[in-house]
């Protein structure tokens, strides 16, 4: 296994702002999705509720089985690439997500509902199919660009401030740019929005393939004296063992479910209740804001307290900003202005497990090494994976199912009438609770990797991959000296003849 350190320049802030590019490209596609795809969908392509949420969850259940399967062909590719294995499927992917994300969003309102339909399903799949090219070996990267614990907290901040500004650009820009004065949106403006930030993310991509270092071998395993061959069952099976797994991953489900899932009724509800969706960009962007505050401490937080230690704190906090959402304050200045308190609180604590997620599951790669002795990076990532869009897929199939039982009725836009508005927002304050509430549980009492036992993890590999480096080189010279032996006794005689006859 190569030298972090003296093959390669030092880890530094390079490292942080490339990496950080990365999910900043991710984002320019996924929080477009995100955003405003649930609205484009019922509202402007008129697919209806209940059909639009059958179509969303058949292509995220194929979605979620996608990803550790590609994952497993990653683990398995041990070809060498010019530009290494990692960068050359992240380009592939990028470029496809451009195109994909352009085909989606095509504004065809009034063409036949079949042909929407398979407009839906096609562009869906062959999206998704781009993003999990892109981001699988993205995720499964930062665990080859450095080893150390602290460095790669310091990666998975870093790489949440590019994801934040990947959702913030949409969030904020796209309500003003994408609704009228009447709260209806704009379907073609969408489409010149999906083309602008596809550009923005490929060239982000670009410039991350640029600048990435890695340092650590990107096929290394650890070597004993039978290798196995890989195996998509025992690797889930792997994966169902790791305890950092689940609960990281039990978080993240949780995280999507809540916010993914309740972005319709969100959208709803600033349309219908608050009567402003070109504000609610700003409003939810307060939810961001607070990861600001955790920036320049985190590497400090995390030394001093820990990575689950941290992330169950704010949790906590994050469980006390989603039970403010359920106060009856109306849908005057009052009722907005709780809504941004309760907001605050929730991102607040938010702030912590997103500056450091991504770390998690760089030890929950880990620690798959340490109980089982293979890496598996892709598999494990997209593993993690297949859950979160799972979540994706449940989650605003079944809140927009919810919706329609509560009265909403796509066809009528932004005229929702108010009875049904206010259920949106006890819809949201509910959505907001049951995330909360499942991350922490998730990562204070599933995920079981704490300070100490980190440091316990990297010593004992540390010394494991070390004696393995020495196992290699010992075998390395023992087959040079057999390749220079003559294999056979007529061998050896026909050198000597050939010596004496010079």
């Amino acid at each position: 296994m190569e030298n972090t350190t003296s093959k390669h320049r030092p880890f530094g802030m390079r490292d942080k702002v490339s990496y950080a590019a990365g999910d900043l490209g991710c984002n320019m596609s996924f929080a477009l999705k995100s955003t405003i795809m649930a609205i484009f969908w019922t509202q402007f392509m008129a697919l209806g509720e209940t059909l639009y949420a059958t179509l969303l969850l058949v292509v995220q259940i194929w979605d979620a089985i996608n990803d550790p399967l590609l994952g497993s062909m990653f683990d398995a590719d041990k070809r060498k690439y010019k530009r290494g294995k990692f960068k050359t499927y992240i380009f592939i992917g990028a470029l496809g997500l451009l195109f994909s994300g352009l085909f989606f969003f095509l504004p065809l309102p009034n063409a036949p509902k079949v042909m929407r339909c398979i407009m839906f399903v096609l562009g869906y799949v062959l999206w998704d199919a781009f993003y999990t090219i892109a981001n699988v070996p993205y995720g499964s990267m930062m665990s080859v660009i450095t080893q150390d614990g602290s460095e790669r907290s310091q990666l998975s901040t870093w790489r949440s401030i590019g994801s934040m500004i990947g959702n913030i650009l949409p969030m904020v820009l796209l309500p003003f740019i994408c609704y009228d004065a009447s709260n209806n949106l704009k379907g073609e403006m969408v489409f010149v929005a999906a083309m602008v930030m596809g550009i923005i993310g490929l060239v982000c991509f670009i410039f991350m393939l640029k600048t990435t270092t890695i340092r650590v071998e990107e096929n290394s395993v650890i070597i004993s004296e039978k290798v196995e061959k890989f195996n998509i069952f025992k690797a889930m099976l792997n994966f169902l063992k790791n305890p950092p797994a689940i609960g990281a991953t039990l978080a993240a489900m949780a995280m999507f479910i809540g916010m993914q899932g309740s972005t319709s009724a969100t959208t709803v509800l600033f349309q219908s209740y608050f009567k402003n969706a070109q504000i609610s960009g700003i409003i939810m962007l307060i939810s961001y804001l607070p990861m600001f505050l955790f920036m320049p401490f985190i590497k400090k937080i995390v030394d001093k307290w820990g990575k689950k230690e941290a992330c169950a704190v704010g949790s906590a906090v994050s469980v006390f900003g989603a039970l403010l959402l359920f106060l009856p304050l109306g849908s005057g200045t009052a009722g907005l202005a709780g809504y941004v308190v309760a907001q605050a609180f929730f991102g607040f604590g938010l702030g912590f497990y997103t500056c450091v997620s991504w770390a998690l599951m760089a030890d929950a790669i880990d620690y798959n090494e340490w109980k089982n002795g293979t890496k598996e990076e892709g598999t494990v990532y997209s593993l993690h994976s297949f859950f979160r869009k799972l979540a994706q897929g449940l989650g605003p199939s079944l809140v927009i199912l919810i919706m329609g039982a509560l009265g909403y009725d796509g066809a009528l836009k932004a005229d929702q009438p108010f009875e049904v508005a206010e259920k949106m927002k006890w819809l949201v304050a509910a959505l907001y609770s049951f995330s909360a509430i499942v991350m922490f549980i998730s990562i204070a009492f599933i995920y079981n990797l704490n300070k100490k036992k980190v440091a316990q993890m990297t010593a004992d590999l540390n010394a494991r991959r070390a004696a393995v480096a020495g196992t290699v080189v010992a075998s390395e010279t023992t087959e040079a000296v057999v390749e220079e032996a003559p294999e056979t006794v007529e061998e050896a005689v026909e050198e000597v003849v050939e010596e004496i006859e010079e």
